[in-house]
Parts: C-alpha cells; structure tokens; sequence
C-alpha cells in the first residue's frame, strides 16, 4: 500500500463529497500520524471513539458511594482488558472536516495484542463487533503495538495541549483505555487522582452524554440521539472510526440547537457522564460501547 494512498471505507456526506475513513495500521501508523500533527493545527476538535471487549468484571465489597464503584468498576475493566480500535474525527470550529487527496478523512487505528483464543471479553461485545465488520485475526497479523502509538500519540500535539477540544459520548471508559496507554501504568487507584491525569493530558472534555441533561428530553444512546438531531451516519456502527464521525456531526448539531454553539456548551466542559461530580447517584451500566 502506498503511503499517500490509505484503504477504508469510503462514503458520500449529504453534501455530495467523498469521505474516506483511513484505516491505521503498523505500517502506515507514522505517515497517518504526520498527517494527524498537519491537521490538528487548523482542525482542534477532536471526536474519539474507542471499540474494546466490553465489561467483564464487577467489584464487590462496601463502597462509600456509587462513584467509588463505578470507578472500581471501570479500573477492573481497564486494567484488565485490552483496546481494540480508536476513531478519532477532526473539525475545525465550524465543524469542518479535513481533507487529504480530495478526499475528506476520518481516522481509524487497529491494534494487535487483543485474542479471542486467550484474552477475555463479554460476549455480547465481541459478537456486535464481530457484526460490524472488526476481523479480528487481521489485528492480530497488522495491527498496531499499544506501546509504540502511545508514544506517537505524546508527541502528536493531540494531548498535553489546551488548544485541543475533545468530544465523547459517555466516555469514562475510552479515556480510561487512552490514559492506560499514554502513561504504560494501570489506572490510578481512586477517581480524584484518575481526573487529575485527565485533566493533563485532556484539558477540555465535551462528553455529549452529560450535555443531555441540559436538553430538554433527549435521552438514550449516541445513535439514538444522532435519529432524533436528523444526523446522517457514514460507516458501520460499532466502528470506531464511523461513531468517532457520528459523535462529532451529533455534537455540532446540539451545541447549535440547544447551547448557542460550541462556547455556550463549554461551561460543561471536564465532566465525565457518570464519574467525578456527576457520579452522586449515577445509574449502574458504565460503559456505552460503540453508543
């Protein structure tokens, strides 16, 4: 495969242009990344999506409150598993996407280190991935070292940056699997500790699934959500790359509906749907895989 030239899907936006969702893998992972560091000067909204093997592990004991055991909860799951792909999508301010060879370009990383034979998931999770179109044996032969893309992503002016916005959906876990890979060490042992690493390495966090509370009934999954806002999805779901763009054309149309634009949504930036100062009663059911 020639550099310049990446596979992935392709699909037509609902303005008639060409969408490419750039497939990363080991061999192409430093060329993607040159591009990615070109990009993020003029595109600083960054909507990232992460496919993982789902929830397998509950903690028991007493705790103090339900933050502390969903972030137990989330800790257990992180440490233990392994991530499977990374969608990021760029925009600039106005929610303009990139373009790359005329084509306009979502990101989407596939890592090895994952095993169906040896390695442990949920089920259900696998099986919807599966159904999406993951091979997971191509992972396994191409994919990209954890290792060797975190210290790519430390050097690619994406973390560690105030000009960078990151936009999620119920993302406690998706960080979670980010801050395990950038910083080579499980996840710190209690929450207030976890959000200061955040805070560091992500200053401005959107998570969609905390600005909800702040509309009038919208409730529900990512997908849901882009159904109600009229927004056109490119690519299966349960792709990271494909919910990466979902989350960030759902985000656009709901800081413009219901909070004047993107500087009226920021006064609920860093909070994390159901963890930190959200996390008071929070319901059980952490971890929105894919939406």
């Amino acid at each position: 495969m020639q550099p310049g030239h990446a596979e992935g899907l392709t699909g037509i936006t609902s303005t008639g242009e060409t969408l490419r969702v750039r497939e990363v893998w080991d061999d192409n992972l430093e060329h993607e990344f040159e591009l990615i560091r070109n990009v993020v000067e003029t595109h600083p909204y960054v909507a990232m999506d992460t496919e993982f093997p789902g929830v397998v592990a509950r903690p028991v004991g007493n705790f103090k409150s339900s933050r502390e055991y969903h972030y137990k909860a989330l800790k257990m799951n992180v440490d233990m598993l392994k991530l499977i792909q990374l969608g990021l999508t760029f925009t600039d301010a106005q929610g303009n996407l990139p373009r790359w060879n005329g084509e306009l370009c979502v990101w989407q990383f596939n890592f090895k280190g994952f095993r169906l034979a040896d390695d442990v998931y949920a089920q259900d999770s696998i099986e919807l991935l599966k159904q999406s179109g993951i091979d997971f044996e191509r992972s396994e032969a191409r994919g990209i070292d954890v290792q060797r893309f975190g210290e790519l992503l430390m050097s690619s002016g994406i973390v560690l940056n105030e000009d960078i916005h990151w936009i999620t959906f119920h993302s406690g876990y998706d960080f979670g699997y980010l801050l395990k890979i950038l910083t080579c060490q499980p996840l710190p042992s209690n929450e207030p500790e976890f959000f200061e690493l955040l805070n560091i390495y992500f200053p401005n966090i959107f998570d969609i699934k905390y600005l909800m509370k702040f509309c009038d009934n919208l409730h529900g999954g990512l997908n849901k959500l882009a159904e109600m806002l009229e927004v056109q999805r490119i690519g299966p779901q349960h792709q990271a790359g494909s919910d990466s763009l979902l989350t960030s054309f759902t985000f656009i149309k709901l800081a413009n509906k219901f909070f004047s634009g993107m500087e009226g949504a920021s006064k609920h930036m860093g909070i994390l749907y159901g963890l930190g100062v959200d996390g008071e009663g929070a319901l059980k059911g952490q971890a929105d895989n894919g939406g």
